[in-house]
């Protein structure tokens, strides 16, 4: 990470509506990044929280699928709030996927979607297989769904699937892609959140040890970004940073409402957003212990 980019950028793009010609815009100005600067990098330049945290989801699926197009992606396993195999109807038959999806984060922007969907044989155990389908091809639909309260600036949509011709990534879709992406979404989107803060910070001339703790958490997210994200080391270090920015969050508050109202306001609206994988956090931090 080429800290003194971020340390000596001041500037803040415009939020743009269009999310996918946003995030064009975003890989414009920052040129050729690895999925860590692109996270803080580009979070910081972000003008609202939500911003922040979809180009923190992007960079997470760019280490999911490195060889993934350089514009707006999205990954599709929930159906019915379960990530579970066993739960999911979605089907992938002879390179061709039918079912649907529930929640796809920013689904209506998304020029590509990786679609987790069981392929396993009539009577076998349920196993996953990713695919790539493109919403603009036969037998895709996506249905944008109502704002909600949190990051009401990132769309959400439900996807429908009907015999769509796909690709297939190599690897076990539960082992390789679904699961690990639990881990390296908390990754990235800590990193983006806080470079955002830090930059909200040296914007209103918050506290120089506050931003310097700033600083000390995305360090912090560097090295633990380097980590594979299966290794029980990494999910322990995880658990310290989220555990830093815990303790970070009443002078990150009052150092928001000593500022601008706009600012606080972003973040009392959107805050909570980092304590929606909070439980399946927790598990994982439990077992990452024990196996250690």
């Amino acid at each position: 990470m080429p800290w003194q980019t971020l340390l000596k950028r001041r500037e803040r793009l415009p939020a743009n509506p269009d999310l996918a010609e946003g995030f064009a815009n975003l890989l414009d100005q920052l040129g050729p990044v690895t999925p860590f600067e692109l996270a803080v990098a580009g979070a910081r330049l972000m003008a609202t929280p939500g911003l922040a945290f979809l180009v923190g989801y992007q960079a997470a699926l760019r280490m999911l699928w490195p060889s993934a197009p350089l514009s707006l992606g999205a990954l599709c396993a929930t159906e019915q709030r379960s990530l579970r195999p066993a739960d999911m109807q979605t089907r992938l038959t002879d390179l061709h996927l039918s079912g649907r999806k529930d929640f796809v984060t920013a689904g209506d922007a998304a020029e590509w979607l990786l679609i987790a969907a069981r392929s396993e044989a009539p009577g076998e155990e349920a196993r996953l297989s990713l695919a790539v389908v493109y919403p603009d091809e036969p037998g895709v639909r996506l249905e944008k769904l109502p704002d909600i309260a949190l990051i009401p600036d990132i769309s959400h949509g439900r996807l429908f699937l009907d015999n769509a011709l796909c690709e297939l990534l190599a690897g076990d879709g539960w082992d390789a892609y679904v699961k690990p992406f639990r881990t390296l979404e908390d990754v990235y989107v800590l990193s983006a959140m806080t470079a955002w803060l830090y930059g909200i910070g040296q914007d209103s001339d918050w506290p120089q040890a506050l931003q310097l703790r700033l600083l000390a958490l995305l360090a912090g997210c560097a090295e633990v970004s380097r980590q594979a994200p299966n290794n029980p080391a990494g999910h322990v270090l995880l658990g310290g940073l989220f555990a830093q920015f815990e303790g970070l969050k009443a002078e990150i508050d009052q150092a928001l409402a000593d500022g601008p109202p706009d600012w606080a306001a972003m973040w009392q609206r959107d805050r909570m957003v980092m304590d929606l994988a909070s439980g399946a956090r927790g598990k994982r931090l439990v077992k990452a212990l024990a196996a250690i």
